[in-house]
């Protein structure tokens, strides 16, 4: 077991561990910590705490020192001059004729290297550009090409349910969302419905998809065959995932047919199985898959 303590460099950004080593630190405290881009100013998030050995990428770095005043007032510094070099970088860009989309620009605490962030259709070819920004401020220059996502998730903004977003706001790494958990939802699968600000599947479906396999499991889908407790024989039309109620036509004696609503414990069903594939038509296939793929694969992060 080793001694660590989790470390944020940017609003809900990812959590590296760094060894506190003699020094007394706590949740809150401003850090300078070195790390793979250099010395880095940085907001502990999680106290000391013992972790396993695997779980820790060697060699953990130590802790420099606690942010002393002078760090904080050059790390507002830090922000200022990130606005100016944005304006700069943005001029260059158009001067060059590039198709690019500049997100954000940062600078490292040491000043030893500024990153642009942008998005693009495509590949870029920025190598003149590079050579431009760096004649201006005389340190390394890195430009990053991201995807829709993390650019939402630098930018910010209010979803659908008229909060600010997770992914800007506490989401530090974004979770795999697939279409099969809005249809094991019961949610509408107009994309409009389902998709967030950055245009791809809403983060939250991830939220309550446990909960909802659960109760699924104990529910048939539409169309299945039941036998209620009078030991009649009728047709799932619809289920309430939440009340744990089932609508079935049933037929009588006379051959009529009648709806009626039961509790899923009180019908004979072939339970569905955790987790099950459920298959979409071709129309919602083709209207939907514009909206997933693969997540996990943020570039914003790589101390």
């Amino acid at each position: 077991m080793t001694k660590v303590i989790g470390v944020r460099f940017r609003t809900a950004g990812k959590i590296y561990f760094f060894a506190p080593g003699k020094l007394n630190i706590q949740t809150g405290d401003k850090v300078i910590v070195e790390t793979a881009r250099g010395v880095e100013f940085g907001t502990v998030v999680t106290g000391e705490k013992e972790v396993e050995d695997d779980k820790i990428m060697q060699p953990l770095k130590p802790v420099i020192r606690i942010a002393t005043a002078e760090d904080k007032k050059k790390d507002a510094k830090n922000r200022d001059k990130e606005k100016e070099a944005f304006g700069i970088c943005l001029e260059k860009i158009r001067k060059h004729g590039l198709e690019m989309k500049l997100i954000d620009a940062e600078y490292t605490f040491d000043n030893n290297k500024v990153l642009f962030y942008f998005t693009a259709d495509g590949r870029i070819d920025f190598r003149e550009l590079v050579k431009d920004l760096a004649s201006v401020f005389r340190t390394r220059i890195e430009l990053r090409q991201i995807g829709v996502r993390d650019e939402t998730k630098i930018r910010g903004g209010i979803g659908i349910c008229g909060r600010p977003l997770c992914c800007h706001t506490y989401l530090s790494e974004f979770a795999p969302v697939s279409i099969k958990m809005a249809k094991e939802q019961n949610l509408s699968l107009n994309p409009t419905k389902i998709s967030g600000v950055c245009g791809r599947l809403m983060c939250c479906l991830t939220n309550e998809e446990e909960t909802y396999e659960e109760l699924n499991s104990h529910l048939p889908s539409n169309g299945d065959h039941v036998t209620t407790p009078e030991g009649l024989r009728g047709d799932v039309q619809s289920v309430n995932v939440l009340r744990q109620l089932v609508k079935v036509v049933v037929t009588l004696d006379n051959d009529e047919k009648e709806i009626r609503e039961y509790k899923a414990t009180e019908l004979k069903f072939k339970p569905r199985r955790r987790k099950k594939e459920q298959k979409l038509s071709k129309e919602e296939m083709a209207e939907l898959k514009a909206l997933e793929g693969k997540r996990g694969d943020s570039k914003l992060d790589d101390n």
